[in-house]
């Protein structure tokens, strides 16, 4: 159970495995027990940390550590009522002890019951003499109360006490995104970074702000210095690469993500932005070679097999197209904009079957656009499925209530199926309420007669 390693750096567990082995009840003070359940729980062996809990309480059973100990394993176990009387009664016997109260707002937090949660770390708080870890903990509950404001003043205070705390850094960032505040957020990086000017992360997430607010020269410099503060800093490279390529200095796009790659395995995202400004250069079949390469490293990538599709489409190659779009549905059947791509690829081809399919698939994986609906439509309307027609429809209108496109089709299938009365009242009612696109009836030419 234990390697000899741990068992040379800590003989109290050598001597506790012993007895297990043996049956004997040995003694052993509160301290060694903690160590020895410490362990256990480091290296998540919970049943043995279990018998050293119950071996201790019995020889030591007033002791508070190990009843907080034995209330953690607890919470593992998710038994949050036993685990709070627990802590309540350890509360009597020691109430100034501060992992009373994260434990009871752990198990509150567990509950949802955010606000009993914070104000069980308040008083924690107030007792501790090391406030980093509980600011954290209140930042969390704030922010699953979304309360922004709140949740920023205790991120702010842990980044402030701690440099490398990037966790809270990042918290603090999202809750300046949430309140749209992306001056103030920017404030305060440059206000970090007056006391640590060499924080790549703070230049990295500095650069990233000043892409929101279109600042781009800002943005490349800070992308810079966060490359001087770390030169192999991945994540600056390629957003720096990003920026260039957005501002069309194509072939430093491509210097920048070719170099993110000396300080990392190959990566489908990179290789595809690499293809991307290929392609842009008009590199086709160097693009085409990335794509490629991206999905090689990384079969499930959406993006490389969809510019891959839309190479040989726009090269009207649609055999390869199709080849590419099955391989592609193969190794990423829950990918809705694969199945959409799969579904414009066969309308082009006059393949209404997969056409059909393809839409379905789509919609059933949350995809509502009202193109993909009209192209499901199209498709059964071409293949002369009328009632198939009229079905989806009705379900495309959950969606887009009142649609001309949609209500134009409908009312045409309700001709071919003999409903005329049913399509002039649609009709009807698309002329009053509704402005009629221009050249709508493309499919339906019966619906000439009704509005003549």
């Amino acid at each position: 159970m234990f390697d000899s390693l741990s068992e040379d750096f800590n003989p109290s567990l050598s001597k506790f495995e012993q007895m297990l082995k043996t049956n004997q009840l040995l003694f052993f003070d509160a301290i060694e027990f903690e160590d020895i359940i410490h362990h256990y729980i480091d290296f998540a062996q919970f049943s043995l940390a279990k018998k050293a809990i119950k071996m201790g309480r019995e020889q030591h059973p007033q002791n508070v550590e190990l009843m907080l100990l034995n209330s953690e394993i607890l919470l593992i176990d998710g038994a949050y009522e036993a685990a709070e009387k627990l802590l309540l009664e350890i509360e009597r016997l020691s109430p100034q002890h501060e992992e009373i109260f994260l434990q009871r707002a752990n198990i509150y937090s567990k509950k949802k019951d955010h606000l009993t949660a914070i104000g069980l770390l308040e008083k924690a708080l107030d007792i501790t003499e090391e406030p980093e870890e509980i600011w954290n903990l209140l930042g969390m509950e704030y922010l699953f109360l979304e309360e922004y404001n709140q949740a920023k003043s205790f991120f702010y205070k842990c980044v402030k006490e701690n440099e490398m705390d990037y966790q809270s850094l990042y918290n603090l960032l999202y809750c300046f995104e949430q309140l749209e505040e992306n001056n103030d957020a920017i404030s305060t990086l440059n206000e970090l970074l007056e006391e640590n000017p060499y924080s790549e992360i703070a230049w990295h997430q500095l650069g990233k702000l000043y892409v929101k607010i279109n600042k781009h020269q800002e943005a490349l410099s800070a992308f810079e210095f966060a490359i001087i503060s770390d030169d192999c800093f991945t994540g600056a490279y390629i957003e720096k690469g990003k920026l260039l390529e957005n501002m069309g200095r194509i072939n430093e796009a491509i210097h920048e993500y070719e170099f993110s790659l000396n300080f990392n395995d190959p990566n489908a995202f990179v290789n595809h932005r690499i293809g991307r400004c290929h392609q842009k250069l008009g590199n086709d079949q160097l693009a085409l070679q990335y794509y490629k390469e991206s999905i090689k490293l990384e079969p499930n990538h959406e993006n490389s097999w969809l510019s891959i599709i839309d190479y040989f489409i726009d090269n009207q190659e649609f055999k390869k197209a199709q080849h590419y779009a099955k391989k592609s549905l193969q190794s990423n059947a829950d990918s809705k904009e694969l199945w959409k791509k799969s579904a414009h690829l066969h309308k082009l081809i006059d393949d209404h079957q997969e056409t059909v399919l393809g839409c379905k698939r789509a919609i059933d994986l949350g995809d509502n656009d009202l193109e993909t609906w009209l192209l499901w439509m199209d498709a059964l309307i071409l293949s002369r499925d009328w009632k198939k027609a009229a079905e989806v429809a009705h379900l495309a209108m959950q969606f887009h209530r009142k649609n001309p496109n949609l209500m134009y089709r409908l009312a045409g299938c309700k001709i071919k199926l003999g409903s005329k009365t049913e399509a002039q009242t649609i009709y009807d009612q698309i002329e009053d309420e509704i402005h009629i696109p221009k050249n709508i009836n493309y499919l339906f030419p019966e619906l000439l007669k009704i509005q003549s």
